[in-house]
């Protein structure tokens, strides 16, 4: 992130909290500003110096969340607001359309159904992602002569969108916007909600309007993919095609300590219930858009745990994990505890390395079941991405060896079937020899390193840090 340039785009916004005194101190005390005392030359400060001694005293670590406060308050100007949240988003990973595609996708969209179906919803959209001037009483739509002035974008729009939508095509308006130049990730929200149902209240124009998109997108690998719904509307998000699980989680079955005992209380609705409470966690809300992360985790056990704190939370879930883990597998044990020792406090929005996951479930053993078995029922760990599922196992000697403790090539063999089928069911797999992480300090290193170069390629980011577990 540029420091620098958020510097020096809060500087006027924040020099001008407060026409008086008294409303400047209540400015300050809201965004949490402190004002440093006088020094023993100063009897007072006039209103300008005051605001110049507040704005020097802010440190550089402090900007991006004295940004994010006047972001949340609504007292910006929209070019102010796009201007520090274009600098605060550099930092978040996003996948890049190209400005052709961009002017492609632009010129080949309905326009006018767009902006026909809920024309107030529209205008409210555009005015959350783009600077349309301020809303003027007179001006623009009666000429550029010097009484009235240049006419601004909103008047633009009305006048050759709404009135006479013959004038502008998709790709005059977004020539005009700036969304054709606009950064990565101010454009790809800006489809995501041209195409919501807060704009498009009508779901076959949503997925008609999708399809147009994605008929662009997918030259580049891209598409705007469902992820889920929200008060019975599909909600889509741009995201890199990959070759991974279509569809989101329903259920997530982890830290057993023994064999889920489940059952089907309601056959229509898939609802299953679980008898084991006690040995068995069971995620069962809907994932969200980024994946699922330590502080959704933590949520969500908060949810079922009323009883405790952030801070009982923290511990109680991290203990409740670990707990799991098989206590003859030292090397399990060291890739949990230092995943969360690695990344310290922001673990806490990295993805949730859970532990212990039932992939398979099937009621009757591998005795009883015979031949059509289900094989390598459990994963040892699991990061969810937004469209990733990674894998990472620890393979013992009980990965290549028989029960007498002799090299088996059957056993083997089944290992290497089970792996190619995680594979081609759309997960990531990484595994790791448990001599590698035996012992605690070679582990470190080696986890390190491979993290780093994991969150590398998938584009992970902790930002927003908080306490870890």
């Amino acid at each position: 992130m540029d420091l620098s340039a958020l510097r020096a785009v809060l500087e006027i916004p924040v020099m001008a909290l407060g026409d008086t005194h008294k409303t400047m101190t209540q400015e300050y005390q809201r965004l949490g500003l402190t004002e440093p005392p006088l020094r023993p030359t100063e009897k007072g400060r006039s209103k300008a110096q005051r605001a110049e001694a507040v704005w020097t005293s802010v440190r550089d670590d402090e900007l991006p969340h004295l940004a994010e406060r006047l972001l949340a308050d609504g007292t910006l100007t929209a070019g102010q607001r796009n201007e520090i949240e274009d600098i605060l988003w550099s930092d978040i990973p996003v996948v890049s359309i190209p400005k052709r595609v961009r002017r492609e996708i632009a010129a080949d969209l309905a326009l006018e159904d767009l902006t026909t179906v809920a024309r107030d919803r529209f205008d409210a959209m555009l005015e959350r992602w783009w600077d349309l001037g301020p809303p003027e009483l007179f001006g623009g739509i009666f000429g550029d002569s010097p009484r009235f002035g240049a006419p601004t974008l909103r008047q633009q729009i009305l006048q050759h969108v709404h009135r006479n939508p013959e004038d502008w095509n998709g790709e005059e308006l977004f020539d005009q916007l700036g969304a054709i130049d606009a950064p990565d990730r101010r454009f790809n929200l800006f489809l995501e909600a041209m195409v919501s149902h807060h704009v498009v209240p009508k779901v076959p124009l949503q997925r008609a309007t999708v399809e147009v998109i994605n008929r662009h997108l997918r030259e580049e690998r891209l598409e705007l993919r469902e992820i889920g719904s929200e008060d019975g509307y599909p909600v889509f998000e741009v995201m890199a095609m990959v070759d991974g699980p279509p569809s989101k989680p329903k259920n997530i079955i982890f830290a057993s300590t023994a064999k889920p005992d489940l059952r089907l209380v309601n056959a229509l609705d898939n609802h299953l219930e679980l008898m084991n409470e006690d040995d068995v966690l069971v995620y069962d809300e809907p994932i969200p858009r980024h994946g699922l992360r330590w502080s959704d985790l933590q949520s969500w056990w908060q949810r079922n745990h009323l009883d405790q704190d952030d801070d009982q939370a923290k511990r109680q879930l991290y203990n409740r994990l670990l707990r799991c883990l098989p206590e003859n597998s030292p090397p399990q044990q060291n890739l949990f505890k230092l995943y969360y020792e690695i990344h310290h406090e922001s673990a806490y929005n990295l993805p949730a390395l859970l532990p212990e996951i039932w992939l398979y479930w099937d009621p009757k053993t591998a005795q009883q079941r015979g031949p059509d078995a289900l094989l390598t029922f459990r994963m040892d760990f699991l990061l969810l991405l937004p469209d990733r599922r990674i894998v990472l196992e620890v393979d013992g000697a009980n990965h290549y060896t028989d029960s007498t403790g002799r090299p088996s090539p059957q056993e083997y063999a089944k290992n290497a079937k089970a792996d190619r089928t995680m594979k081609l069911s759309g997960y990531d797999v990484f595994r790791f020899g448990g001599a590698e992480l035996y012992d605690v300090h070679r582990a470190k290193t080696e986890l390190t390193l491979f993290f780093r170069e994991l969150f590398a390629k998938y584009q992970i980011s902790g930002n927003h840090q908080s306490s870890s577990p």
